[in-house]
């Protein structure tokens, strides 16, 4: 069931929110190559404070359902390029909120001035991200052999995937 969502900038007021959602994804370690044991501060530097942008979905009554944070891939000559990285609340799961990131991620990419979008880091076992990327116009470009320590599943393939904008 699609849930109507609305997607804004965050705000520094966001962060404990934002922490809640983010934390079990860091924790868990199986998606994101982020260290499990990260600090609360160093989380907030990575989503928060360093990405071009940041950005919460939430239900019209504020309950916040996903995040995402954009921000340059590369620097100098390829800096057209960026990169997104995308959570959902575990209540958010299948509802669309993570479509609807993805496809607001691309349209505030093109207002940044960002010509394309690269994926590092898309964990082959991540079968849901992987078909949602496929499904949204991401090709896999290429793919990393044993690029991951997943916690249960030991070495796992990892994609990179590409789209222009």
């Amino acid at each position: 069931m699609k849930t109507s969502i609305v997607i804004r900038r965050a705000a520094q007021a966001d962060w404990p929110a934002l922490w809640d959602m983010i934390e079990p994804v860091f924790r868990a370690g199986d998606t994101y190559a982020v260290d499990q044991n990260i600090t609360e501060d160093a989380a907030r530097a990575l989503w928060l404070d360093c990405p071009a942008a940041t950005f919460v979905a939430e239900q019209h009554d504020g309950v916040p359902l996903g995040t995402y944070y954009i921000k340059a891939n590369f620097a100098g000559g390829a800096d057209h390029i960026c990169n997104c990285g995308y959570i959902t609340s575990v209540q958010a799961a299948g509802k669309g909120v993570a479509t609807s990131m993805c496809l607001h991620s691309q349209d505030t990419a093109r207002g940044l001035g960002f010509r394309a979008m690269q994926f590092n880091l898309v964990l082959a076992s991540n079968t849901r991200a992987v078909a949602l990327w496929h499904r949204l116009g991401y090709e896999t470009v290429g793919q990393l052999p044993d690029a991951f320590r997943h916690p249960s599943l030991g070495l796992v393939n990892a994609h990179i995937m590409w789209k222009t904008l």
